[in-house]
């Protein structure tokens, strides 16, 4: 009889859910919410240790499944306007990677039970993390060639200048090119408006200044911004080579990455549909 322990059960699950639910996110393009990931995992595992309570056999029903995975996916990324993309995916994904584990733990000579859709061993908990972890990278690398996307997260961004400090959330992401002609260091682009605490009382430039650039560097130069503020070119969809305005930061950390005194383009507009996020910065 093979007995089973819900702690280790509902762990592994966890993991696995969770890389599944992270590798989905890359791979579809989607901002990725760490403690949303965390949540979908954690509902997915909660269901792979309720099939094993007495009177829950009826979780093994097939729209059961579907219904847990449809709820950690939601939980992951409810909301998104790719979801259906990265629901599909997250099933391609999940088929790649159970294929994956199941292939590695047999060349390991040590058994794993991959039943129901569930997850379970008795061999050493590392070595099936250790298994996990090696087929999320495998499969991340080899489904990232076919991607049409680039990895984009979110992370908290601390702004300092002259004393005052702003905090926003910023969406790092490599598909973002703006860098400083000057140094070629990226360019944080920041929702204007977000940064009027910087300013002097009077001083802070509104969306309607932002929209002339090149009028509110002089108005501002000559208020003793001259070394601050400069204009910086850029290039989007529907702008073959606008200008925004820039300004010199003190210093600017996002996550635990520190990128000293850096360079922010203002912009009159918001950069998020949902205001997830208001700045934008490339790696």
């Amino acid at each position: 009889m093979t007995v089973i322990y819900i702690d280790s059960l509902f762990l592994l699950n966890f993991v696995v859910d969770y890389l599944l639910l992270l590798c989905a996110g890359r791979l579809a393009g989607e901002v990725l919410h760490r403690g949303r990931l965390a949540l979908g995992a954690a509902l997915g595992a909660a269901y792979a240790a309720a099939v094993f309570f007495p009177g829950m056999g009826f979780l093994l029903h097939p729209l059961c499944k579907l219904s847990a995975a449809v709820l950690s996916l939601l939980a992951g990324y409810g909301g998104s306007r790719r979801l259906l993309r990265v629901t599909l995916v997250f099933f391609a994904v999940s088929a790649a990677f159970g294929g994956g584990i199941f292939a590695l733990e047999l060349l390991g000579g040590r058994g794993l039970t991959l039943k129901n859709g569930i997850f379970y061993s008795a061999m050493d908990l590392k070595l099936i993390l250790l298994s996990a972890a090696g087929c999320y990278v495998l499969i991340t690398l080899v489904l990232q060639r076919s991607a049409r996307h680039t990895p984009r997260e979110l992370a908290p961004a601390v702004l300092t200048l002259e004393g005052k400090r702003v905090a926003l959330t910023a969406l790092v992401d490599t598909g973002n090119t703006l860098t400083d002609p000057a140094t070629g260091r990226p360019v944080m682009v920041a929702e204007g408006e977000k940064l009027l605490p910087l300013f002097p009382p009077g001083q802070a430039p509104d969306a309607q200044a932002l929209r002339d650039p090149v009028g509110t560097l002089e108005r501002l130069s000559a208020q003793g911004w001259r070394g601050r503020l400069r204009l910086l070119p850029y290039q989007a969809v529907g702008v073959e080579c606008g200008l925004l305005l820039a300004l010199r930061l003190d210093g600017a950390k996002i996550g635990t990455e520190d990128y000293g005194a850096l360079l922010v383009a203002l912009s009159p507009t918001r950069l998020s549909d949902g205001g997830g996020y208001s700045a934008l910065i490339g790696t």
